[in-house]
């Protein structure tokens, strides 16, 4: 009993060590990866386990498929019918490979459309980020935290530095708590572009002249990385897009420092996370600043 007692204390301290002093994670494709980036909010959650679903189905139809083609080379090959056979139609089979494919399709459907549904329900979103798509550049908003706002520049392969990904990394990247609602409205500053996240299931365009809405809410503490996946001109592949998600706690440490760099004052910046009191009405807004003094 003594002689197991070490090597599970090692074992132990070797789990928290790596635990204890792990990199930060990161959502990033790796070489040979298979299947999509690792779920980080509840629509890619659901598209993951939508995706896994149709994977099942595709493969039986496909199996279906191949053997029956199989059997019929056999069955009816010329040597093992030398006279062939002058039958034309056949009803009952016709009426099978019709209703078949469209029970399928409807067994498709309902999962599908619950998931589609889900995805453009952002109903109650606890704060909203504006994301401004410019060639090449992304240039975010924080509406809800006194409109302090910057640019997301993708850094040169001569400026990168050590855990730094090239094509990837971006000088200011968006930071937002985890556990959050967040509401993204998108649009275009010259042509159309796409703000697409691959963990968090998100991928809408971003059209001039145009708001477009979508929202995520993000599980895991780290690193994401996307890209731009709208073809919008010669630097398309090189407008990349970086979110950290961070605490609740660490996230109104980064709101204060943007606030300050931007120098929005308190009273201008009273807009709590939920967004609440940023719908206030500009008579509400006086009030509060004349009390602020």
């Amino acid at each position: 009993m003594k002689k197991l007692l070490l090597p599970v204390a090692l074992a132990a301290f070797a789990a928290f060590a790596c635990n204890a002093f792990a990199a930060p994670y990161e959502s990033i494709a790796k070489p040979w990866q298979l299947g999509f980036h690792e779920p980080a909010s509840p629509v890619m959650e659901k598209l993951d386990k939508a995706h896994d679903f149709l994977l099942v189905v595709i493969t039986v139809i496909t199996v279906f498929v191949l053997v029956m083609l199989t059997y019929i080379c056999i069955r009816f090959r010329r040597k093992a019918n030398p006279v062939p056979s002058k039958t034309a139609h056949n009803t009952k089979l016709e009426i099978i490979w019709t209703a078949i494919p469209i029970l399928i399709l409807v067994v498709i459907a309902i999962p599908t459309l619950r998931v589609h549904y889900y995805m453009q329900n952002n109903v109650d979103a606890e704060m909203t980020i504006k994301a401004v798509g410019h060639q090449w550049y992304w240039h975010y908003e924080y509406p809800d935290h006194g409109g302090f706002k910057f640019d997301s520049y993708m850094i040169k392969d001569a400026d990168l530095k050590p855990g730094d990904h090239r094509l990837l990394s971006v000088d200011n990247r968006m930071v937002v708590p985890v556990n959050t609602k967040i509401k993204i409205q998108l649009t275009g500053a010259d042509v159309i572009h796409a703000w697409a996240m691959p963990a968090f299931g998100v991928k809408r365009d971003a059209v001039p002249g145009r708001l477009n809405e979508t929202w995520f809410e993000a599980t895991k503490i780290g690193t994401f990385y996307g890209q731009c996946s709208e073809l919008c001109g010669v630097g398309h592949g090189f407008m990349p897009i970086v979110v950290d998600v961070v605490s609740k706690e660490e996230f109104d440490g980064w709101v204060k420092k943007k606030q300050q760099e931007a120098g929005v004052t308190t009273a201008a910046a009273v807009a709590a996370p939920n967004g609440k009191d940023s719908e206030k009405k500009p008579a509400d807004a006086a009030k509060t600043e004349k009390s602020a003094q």
